[in-house]
């Protein structure tokens, strides 16, 4: 790959590579070598910018959850070495909740969960990301539920005053990278399946998905079928009728020994305006930033990830309401 360091085969090796030197490794300070300087990272919680932050944020990751380990589970990727490649990194995180932290005291839970992280990288530097992790996962593995969770964040916080505002489309902050991703049919499939979706036409889901499909929702969950696959995105969609949904990327692969998949970043803003996944109506503006992963086989979609902070949700909703 020209300009990236000749150690790393192609691109997937790198960004699995640099993560596992990155925290497994303890090579924090190569962040400062793999990270630009101004570096913008996006997460449903927050933007951060500078490696600064991010270097400083690692280490309190690994002082809370010492023998964390990413196992890289899938690279869905686009781009060229020459313009730029956009990763999106599918990550099955285990640690041990061993010290005290954002999620408070030490328990000593195992705790097992997924990532997803779009990152933008050019002459061996990463220097745009969006980034996910399941906190709903997270905590309810810790014994809370995460509207609880949020509430107590935002007490930590210094109350609904000083607490840190989630990302939304007015505390973004732009930075280098402004691809939209490949044209590759699979995520022309992909994102057309879910603007179907969201459209409200989820019969969809009875002709696109495997009748076995296997489904990997926020929370932790793990479930199988057209049923269920129905069961989640309108739950999700219920909850925001109105809002307006838009895909901001889109990847594409057929690779060697691999089967057909798909690669979505999208987000939904609008009013929590109807009964669904977030209980009763509040009228708070949401932003939900998601991604998605998705494989296909003989009989339509058949794995499927879907990620979005439950978490920052709730803190929103109760931001609005003041129910603190």
């Amino acid at each position: 790959m020209k300009d990236f360091d000749p150690k790393f085969r192609d691109f997937p090796d790198y960004i699995l590579g640099i993560t596992r030197e990155i925290w497994e490794d303890r090579g924090i300070a190569t962040l400062h070598q793999y990270y630009a300087p101004d570096i913008v990272v996006r997460s449903p919680a927050s933007v951060v910018v500078g490696n600064g932050d991010v270097i400083a944020a690692t280490m309190a990751t690994l002082a809370e959850f010492p023998d964390r380990q990413l196992l890289g589970e899938d690279v869905i990727w686009s781009g060229t070495p020459e313009e730029g490649m956009l990763s999106s990194h599918r990550v099955f995180s285990t640690a041990t909740h061993a010290g005290d932290g954002i999620y408070g005291k030490a328990t000593g839970r195992k705790l097992h969960y997924r990532i997803l992280a779009d990152c933008h990288a050019i002459a061996n530097q990463i220097n745009d990301e969006w980034l996910i992790r399941d906190q709903g996962a997270i905590v309810r593995q810790m014994g809370l539920d995460p509207r609880d969770f949020a509430r107590a964040q935002i007490a930590s916080e210094g109350g609904a005053e000083a607490a840190s505002r989630p990302l939304t489309p007015a505390t973004d902050r732009p930075g280098p990278y402004l691809g939209r991703g490949n044209d590759n049919e699979w995520g022309q499939r992909y994102a057309d399946l879910l603007t179907r979706i969201m459209g409200a036409d989820l019969a969809v889901i009875g002709t696109e998905y495997d009748r076995a499909a296997q489904l990997e929702h926020p929370g932790g969950v793990t479930a199988h079928g057209r049923e269920a696959a129905d069961h989640f995105w309108m739950g999700l969609r219920a909850a925001l009728p109105a809002a307006t949904f838009t895909i901001h990327h889109v990847i594409g692969r057929d690779d060697p020994m691999m089967p057909p998949r798909a690669a979505l970043r999208w987000s939904l803003t609008g009013k929590h305006s109807g009964w669904g996944a977030f209980g009763r109506p509040t009228g708070a503006e949401l932003h939900v930033m998601g991604m998605c992963h998705a494989e296909f086989g003989p009989r339509g979609l058949r794995r499927e990830w879907v990620l979005f902070d439950e978490t920052a949700i709730w803190k929103q909703i109760l931001l609005h309401t003041g129910e603190l």
